[in-house]
């Protein structure tokens, strides 16, 4: 059975502007994969792409139509957030909260629900975005395609596999 992707937004945006430099490296991976091989898109991105068009423009340009058509074409299915990956995120988010809580917080308590001034995502050095897509990632067995370089999830989650499609080399 083939391995399928989660693509993260940056690697979308690559695959649809043909003027960016990542642009040929992503269309080249993507045609090099098993015509069988599952490519995924989340709810997650799906919004980020989302936030990107309305802070652009109150009205959708006629670039961002032909870009969410793109996305919609080849991503009928978007992956929702479900009852388990809240299992996965909480699980990630527990493994880079022991391992990279700021010290001020190691003695306020053991676990974020306990402290009265909660950790944020910027004190973990991650987005809270990338860590609910590699929830996905890991809740549906898929491969990660990301540009983001996402190094403290990385080392946390042995079960996430990262691809990065865009870098040269």
């Amino acid at each position: 059975m083939v391995r399928g992707c989660l693509l993260d937004t940056n690697i979308i945006t690559y695959w649809f502007h043909g003027q960016c430099k990542q642009h040929d490296r992503v269309t080249l991976k993507i045609n090099s994969l098993p015509p069988e091989t599952p490519l995924r898109i989340s709810v997650i991105t799906w919004g980020e792409i989302q936030y990107g068009h309305q802070i652009e423009s109150k009205e959708p340009t006629p670039i961002q139509i032909k870009f969410a058509e793109f996305v919609q074409d080849r991503f009928p299915r978007v992956l929702e957030i479900g009852e388990p990956t809240t299992t996965y995120y909480g699980e990630l988010r527990a493994r880079l909260f022991k391992k990279y809580r700021p010290e001020s917080k190691r003695k306020k308590g053991r676990w974020p629900e306990e402290l009265v001034d909660p950790t944020t995502g910027k004190e973990l050095g991650i987005q809270e975005n990338d860590l609910w897509i590699s929830a996905q990632a890991v809740e549906y067995n898929l491969t990660l395609v990301t540009h983001d370089r996402m190094e403290r999830i990385r080392r946390i989650a042995d079960d996430l596999v990262v691809e990065d499609w865009a870098s040269p080399g």
